[in-house]
């Protein structure tokens, strides 16, 4: 009932609260709810769910030994543990034997008995059968945002958008890209030295030392001109010159890697620790990577989250990147830019000059000269040749014609927090702060056509025995808009041009609302599958499917690499970089760092899924546009 805090108030307020408790209830009551209240460990409430737990049984089944050995647990529940340290369990457990000896509950005879008995305790709760815990620590958080602490000891059983097979996919593509852009800026050394000579003083210490993302800590025994011997937990293994070895040029710098290595001993020493990788030939010398990723991944037609990591993993790093991190999305912010400017009269036929522009600000140091990628200039453009290419200055152009106080109203409309949008031109070079999941639900309105859903997790709460207590009901995008949009022929464009926006039908309650102009969601896709088929999305082209739309982006530095992109309603956003906001690499970019993680994914997300085919909505045509 009371906090944690050590104070003197809290120590009053507790006397008054058992005197109380003494009025109210008689000892065997007191005592009765002690026992079915008390942590026991391993997630064990009371003591009938510690039989449970430990033993698979109920309490009133358990054997003399089984019973002394909760009895034993209320101590110190995680350091008299039965499954962590047995041996300082049996102990406990041998006093409580012996005490209850002394006070005549027990004969010698059963304390013999019980004190020789084995630990018999092993867990027995459902076990972990998917490595979800970034999503996991969500859903906590969430369950007792929603219940306070009886979250932990009522028996809610939460259930969750979460897709298995996908979540496997997600973690393997997350830690595939990190491993390789590791791999592309050379080896930083050993990640320890280990005092002391022997094996057997090795091993103490290694044993401490975690494994991470299937990473395998190892402390090298002995070095030869072209092959090492290694200790692991479990073996001793022997790593050859190609199996990482002669691949392992020295990290210099995130722009320059030192040369090839000569000989083991350059990279090496007898007790330094190194990780080993797994694949089909065996170990290979690897090492854990610095940098780090994330991939969150929605159905655009709800929100539910299908896959979420994030980071290469939990136990190494508890910071969510997909929910906690807030960095810049560089251009993957700018099909929003030109969706606001297309709501205000732009088309993707619109020009504007790709040229050299120069801001004086008395509240900037220096005189700000934004440049494209490339350093060059391409003059006058269309708004599609723009955003496929990535064009910087069309874009800072395009915001100044619009405004930016109508880009910001209008992102803040799609679910952008407006008070993490700069009201100034750099707005448009994504310089905001913003999470991945904001992102990636901003991209799900450019998937469904237009709406606005909320992502979401916990689908459904039940108790233990199955009794539902709540329910998810997420509002959709419009199934009748997802596909069924008739397609009308025009006299011509200017009689288009001129019609006003087409009327949403009336839709039931739980539908999402509409943000987005339906004809500008189709412009914008048709953009973004011609920036997978012709700009800085073409990796995607490996997928083979002709409804992929998506966006790199990359910011200064480079520090960020994303790519945010859909196939049907399968819509994901990745991110790669270094938590510290240091530079990628001058040849890192969201094509070469990000975007091969999303295909990794995407892969095995749209395996099973059809190719989905976007009608034109009513008020559009196509026509050819000499460039």
């Amino acid at each position: 009932f009371l906090s944690r805090e050590q104070t003197f108030l809290r120590k009053f307020n507790e006397i008054l609260l058992a005197l109380q408790i003494e009025r109210e209830l008689d000892k065997h009551q007191i005592l009765e709810l002690y026992l079915n209240k008390i942590f026991l460990g391993y997630r064990a409430y009371g003591i009938e769910a510690a039989a449970q737990v430990y033993y698979g049984r109920p309490v009133e089944q358990l054997s003399l030994d089984e019973m002394a050995l909760i009895a034993g647990l209320p101590k110190a529940p995680s350091a008299l543990n039965p499954l962590d340290n047995p041996e300082r369990a049996r102990a406990r457990r041998d006093w409580v034997l012996g005490r209850m000896l002394e006070l005549g509950y027990i004969d010698r005879g059963a304390h013999d008995a019980a004190v020789a008995a084995a630990i018999a305790a092993h867990y027995h709760g459902p076990r972990i059968e998917l490595h979800a815990e970034y999503a996991a620590e969500m859903v906590r958080a969430e369950m007792i945002s929603r219940y306070g602490h009886a979250a932990y000891v009522d028996g809610y059983v939460a259930q969750t958008t979460i897709d298995g097979p996908l979540q496997r996919e997600a973690q393997r593509a997350v830690e595939h890209g990190l491993l390789a852009y590791d791999a592309r800026h050379g080896f930083r050394g050993p990640e320890a030295h280990l005092d002391g000579s022997t094996p057997g003083e090795w091993l103490a210490r290694l044993a401490r030392i975690p494994t991470v993302a299937g990473l395998e800590p190892a402390v090298v025994t002995r070095v030869d001109e072209r092959e090492i011997d290694v200790l692991t937990r479990g073996e001793s293994v022997r790593i050859g010159w190609e199996r990482g070895l002669s691949s392992a040029r020295r990290y210099m710098s995130p722009d320059y890697r030192g040369p090839s290595p000569k000989s083991a001993a350059e990279l090496v020493a007898p007790g330094d620790v190194v990780r080993l990788a797994a694949d089909e030939q065996g170990w290979r010398l690897s090492q854990l990577p610095a940098a780090q990723a994330a991939l969150v991944s929605l159905d655009a037609a709800d929100g539910g989250i299908r896959a979420l990591v994030g980071g290469l993993d939990f136990s190494y790093s508890k910071f969510n990147r997909i929910a906690q991190a807030r960095r810049q999305p560089g251009s993957n912010i700018k099909p929003f830019i030109y969706a606001a400017a297309m709501e205000n009269g732009f088309t993707p036929a619109s020009v504007i000059n790709d040229a050299p522009i120069v801001f004086h600000d008395p509240g900037l140091e220096k005189v700000w000269r934004p440049e494209n990628d490339t350093g060059k200039f391409y003059g006058p453009t269309s708004l599609r040749t723009a955003l496929v290419n990535s064009r910087n200055l069309v874009s800072i152009r395009l915001l100044q014609q619009l405004g930016v106080d109508k880009a910001i109203d209008y992102l803040a409309r799609l679910g952008f927090q407006r008070a993490d949008l700069a009201p100034n031109l750099s707005l448009a070079l994504g310089t905001p702060s913003i999470t991945p999941l904001s992102l990636v639900s901003a991209y799900a309105i450019l998937a469904n056509g237009g709406y606005k859903v909320e992502p979401y997790l916990v689908s459904e709460v039940r108790r233990v025995g199955g009794e539902p207590v709540w329910r998810a009901e997420p509002r959709r995008a419009c199934p009748a808009c997802l596909g069924n949009t008739p397609v009308r022929e025009a006299a011509s464009i200017e009689e288009v041009l001129a019609e006003p926006a087409p009327q949403a039908e009336a839709a039931p309650e739980q539908t999402a609302p509409r943000v987005m102009d339906p004809r500008v969601a189709y412009m914008i896709d048709s953009i973004l599958r011609d920036a997978v088929k012709h700009g800085t999305g073409r990796r995607a082209l490996e997928l083979k499917r002709g409804d992929i739309a998506g966006k790199t982006g990359t910011t200064n530095g480079p520090t960020d690499a994303w790519f945010s992109g859909y196939a049907g309603m399968v819509v994901t956003t990745t991110w790669l970089g270094f938590d510290e906001n240091t530079p990628l690499g001058r040849q890192e970019f969201g094509g070469s760092a990000a975007l091969p993680i999303w295909v990794d994914f995407m892969r095995e997300a749209t395996r099973e899924l059809p190719a989905y085919v976007r009608p034109m909505p009513v008020g559009l045509v196509n026509v050819r546009v000499d460039r």
